[in-house]
């Protein structure tokens, strides 16, 4: 019975957050399990886009003090209305720059070698940008990333333990960088445990929550978390190349920015023009150009649905959805050489399933030619995310059942193996 498609069914008329899947669009009748790359458009989104677009119609220059939501002080709105998703106070989060260009702000903030401590601990695992980011901070600082970026290995090459990370917090590390849940097999680190053990070391320590914000709690503040950042186009749904974000905790408020500029200024001090910087008294400090308006207003209707949904009860979900997805996958699919490769525990497991197989850029193809979008990881990996705003159970039936077929009729074999131009 709980394999069956009307157990599926069963458990979507349960579903408490089934309300907001209407308030998506899904692509071609397709079923999307990409969200983890790119979150669907919502008709919120492109709600708030339509009344940015009208306050600059209506207001011109004056949009930046009038209309609904006055470009200014957006930052700080977003930001605020992003604190609960991770757990922090409103003055600590910013909606500001990207992924990378948060991620370069804050280590040139924060990463300061002095005497012995010159090297910035890593991970292998981690997401190339962030490498590529460290590795040029270190440049910046006249040191070679072969001996002064550490990176934490990976015994199975897909996920990381604690007490190895722990293990190389040595003397010589001056600043962590880490990803809250791995990008490829969504594991979710023990962030707690790793900011409490590096700060024993007087280390610090900050995240990278591209892969977990929006679909994991987070309590930043709690965990004396220093500084962490992120992306709001996967989980968040903010679109693509939406504003990124970041953290920053209250006890490095009052420093000057690595990366100082326009609007790192104190609001009240900005249009004096002076040649000297007062940094804002809170993680607005850390902006640096004028923030991207039109990437912005799509994060005003996203985020709304994250405060009326609550990041607990999307938890919740998301690990119904991925459970569900995996036991099928174990039950159906035995017989085709595929191994789930992500965490199985509930507090190891991110919004995501990662399949390998040898196949598996094939099968992606396969699967996108029979309505599923799915996301291939080089070399070998399906990742599949079954998001909880917007995606139902019978969907997940529906996806295990076609890959069945797929690999019983052996259609995939009528595709390249190999990546796309974008996987």
């Amino acid at each position: 019975m709980m394999r069956t498609r009307q157990y599926a069914q069963q458990l979507d008329q349960e579903d408490t957050l089934q309300h907001f899947r209407t308030e998506f669009y899904t692509p071609n009748n397709t079923i999307y399990f990409d969200g983890n790359s790119l979150g669907l458009l919502s008709k919120r989104a492109e709600q708030f886009v339509t009344e940015v677009m009208n306050d600059w119609k209506n207001h011109a220059i004056d949009g930046w003090t009038l209309g609904h939501h006055p470009w200014f002080y957006l930052a700080e709105k977003l930001g605020k209305m992003s604190t609960n998703l991770v757990g922090a106070k409103p003055e600590e989060v910013i909606i500001t720059g990207s992924t990378t260009t948060n991620l370069h702000q804050l280590t040139a903030s924060f990463y300061h070698p002095k005497g012995a401590k010159t090297k910035i601990l890593a991970d292998v695992l981690n997401f190339p940008s962030d490498i590529y980011a460290l590795k040029s901070q270190l440049a910046q600082k006249g040191y070679d990333a072969h001996t002064h970026l550490i990176q934490v290995p990976s015994a199975d090459e897909n996920t990381l333990k604690s007490e190895d990370i722990i293990a190389y917090m040595t003397e010589e590390i001056a600043l962590i960088v880490l990803p809250g849940v791995l990008y490829r097999s969504g594991q979710i680190l023990d962030m707690q445990r790793l900011t409490k053990e590096a700060h024993k070391r007087g280390i610090l320590i900050g995240f990278d929550l591209c892969h977990s914000i929006g679909a994991i709690p987070h309590s930043l503040s709690e965990w004396d978390v220093d500084f962490a950042f992120w992306c709001t186009y996967k989980h968040l749904n903010g679109g693509p190349g939406s504003v990124g974000g970041l953290y920053v905790n209250q006890k490095h408020f009052g420093k000057t920015p690595g990366l100082a500029g326009w609007f790192s200024s104190s609001k009240e001090k900005q249009f004096d023009m002076g040649h000297n910087l007062t940094p804002a008294n809170h993680a607005g400090a850390y902006q640096i150009g004028t923030p991207h308006v039109l990437s912005m207003a799509p994060l005003l209707g996203a985020l709304q649905m994250f405060e009326e949904a609550g990041i607990e009860n999307i938890r919740k979900k998301s690990l119904q959805l991925t459970a569900y997805l995996m036991d099928l996958i174990e039950s159906e699919l035995a017989a085709y050489s595929f191994s789930i490769a992500n965490p199985k525990q509930d507090d190891e497991r991110g919004g995501h399933v990662l399949l390998l197989h040898p196949e598996a850029a094939r099968i992606c193809r396969a699967l996108k030619a029979n309505g599923i979008i799915p996301d291939f990881r080089n070399p070998n990996g399906i990742r599949i995310a079954p998001v909880a705003l917007y995606n139902t159970f019978e969907e997940v039936w529906q996806m295990v059942h076609i890959l069945k077929t797929i690999m019983e009729k052996e259609s995939y074999k009528n595709y390249e193996n190999k990546r796309g131009v974008i996987a």
